[in-house]
């Protein structure tokens, strides 16, 4: 059911779907003329490629040959490998198996932390268009889930280690926007923000393939490999 209804509200929110600066005055009266134009002027003076360029393989390619762009895939290779951590429910039960009566709500106990993660985001977001900073953000961001990783992990309390979980949830969720808008905005062009975003992606999934790898059966019930691959 619940992806039933993830999926409705994809199409719903793709109807919605607001077209980027050049178009927006066009999608749903968003914008007015001249708030599109505003909006344009200040996006040449930043950085002067408002204008989308033509494609090419060789315009789309040509960023790889940047040490940046791969700076930036790495930092979404580290995210998810934290991430699984937060997975919601299966988290949980993972980690704090013997703790019989939150197993025996997986719902209950794996839906507060994302209110709480949302909030974090919410932060982040305004503190960086207030103040015009990412990479503080994300360095503060991950010292949180830095400090709910071994808490989680380690702590002898089982309402401790649930509260491990806030910390990494709230952590990693908050960062991946912030590293998002940390890349597309210290990156100028069209194609090579498209190359870099595509990158950020893919290094993502990478990333999540290899922490879906760290925590075994055999591990259990501290799973210290794993707790250690993630805190690395």
């Amino acid at each position: 059911m619940a992806f039933k209804i993830t999926c409705a509200a994809s199409f719903l929110a793709y109807l919605f779907l607001v077209d980027f600066p050049e178009k927006a005055d066009k999608s749903w009266k968003f914008l007015s003329t001249d708030e599109r134009d505003f909006i344009l002027r200040r996006i040449n003076k930043d950085r002067d490629d408002a204008k989308v360029e033509s494609f090419s393989f060789g315009r789309f390619l040509r960023p790889a040959r940047n040490l940046e762009i791969w700076i930036f895939a790495l930092i979404s290779f580290m995210f998810p490998r934290q991430l699984l951590l937060k997975y919601g429910p299966h988290s949980i039960c993972l980690l704090t198996r013997h703790l019989e009566k939150l197993v025996h709500r997986p719902i209950l106990t794996g839906s507060p932390q994302y209110a709480v993660a949302a909030l974090l985001m919410w932060l982040s977001a305004y503190l960086g268009d207030r103040y015009h900073v990412r990479g503080p953000i994300l360095i503060a961001n991950s010292l949180i889930a830095l400090i709910g990783l071994p808490i989680m992990g380690f702590a002898a309390s089982s309402g401790a280690r649930y509260f491990g979980v806030f910390l990494v949830t709230a952590g990693t969720n908050a960062n991946i926007p912030t590293a998002l808008a940390y890349q597309a905005n210290n990156v100028r062009g069209q194609w090579k923000r498209a190359f870099c975003s595509a990158l950020f992606v893919l290094f993502s999934g990478i990333g999540g393939i290899s922490g879906a790898t760290i925590f075994r059966n055999q591990d259990a019930p501290r799973y210290i490999p794993g707790i250690g691959a993630a805190i690395a």
